[in-house]
């Protein structure tokens, strides 16, 4: 426990000197709210919700896998992975470091959504909170698989292409029947459409209709961390 403790420790020091992480995971969306929220006056319960599944996707996939290429490349998993600190005490402290941190953005998001445009989430926490940790657990599985398979500059255009053929075609800010028809059709079976659907579906008033998303997240993420653990290379 001690040294899960110790690393998950260092594991937070580091993702918070990053200063491309904490643009992606804690400026970025927080622009968007604000910008799309009073700029282009969309509703909260919309633009909420889709924000954060954005940050869950930009902790869990892009700062996550770049994090971990780098770490690669430079030998330093390889000798974390040598030391008396177990493998399972490594994967915990990475991922209780991507939740923490997931935990200040969707904080940091809800209290200005809250202050900026009189947000509060209804509908359902609990189908709310598995939509975020299934998300996690999907976009940490690619964040991974790329980490694990690619060269750590590859990681790095890949990861932030991702990114943004995500935001793109997530839904996350405009809806996905705004796409044309084929487009819409690939967009619907992708992970971050179905992480913004299931979070806009549990945090809605009516709470109904999540379970299909849910269903698809699950696969995915399920995909995702299989083919991860399967194909990582520490060096």
């Amino acid at each position: 426990m001690r040294g899960l403790l110790a690393q998950l420790r260092v594991e937070l020091i580091l993702a918070f000197r990053r200063g491309e992480s904490l643009l992606i995971t804690l400026v970025v969306p927080v622009v968007l709210l604000v910008f799309f929220g009073a700029v282009a006056a969309s509703p909260p319960d919309f633009l909420v919700p889709g924000l954060l599944a954005l940050a869950v996707m930009s902790t869990a996939m892009v700062s996550l896998g770049i994090a971990t290429a780098y770490e690669r490349y430079y030998g330093a998993l390889k000798r974390l992975l040598g030391s008396p600190l177990p493998r399972i005490s490594l994967i915990a402290a990475k991922t209780l470091a991507v939740l923490l941190i997931e935990v200040v953005q969707i904080v940091l998001l809800v209290a200005i959504a809250r202050l900026m445009f009189g947000w509060a989430p209804g509908g359902s926490a609990l189908e709310a909170v598995a939509a975020l940790v299934l998300g996690t657990a999907a976009f940490a599985g690619l964040g991974l698989l790329m980490a694990g398979t690619l060269r750590a500059e590859a990681t790095l255009a890949v990861a932030n292409g991702l990114y943004l053929v995500f935001l793109l075609l997530g839904g996350f800010i405009l809806p996905l029947d705004r796409l044309p028809g084929p487009i819409n059709v690939v967009a619907q079976a992708l992970p971050a459409a179905a992480l913004t659907d299931a979070t806009r579906l549990a945090l809605s008033e009516s709470a109904q209709g999540a379970l299909g998303p849910l269903a698809l997240l699950a696969a995915w993420a399920v995909v995702a961390m299989g083919a991860a653990a399967l194909t990582f290379r520490p060096e």
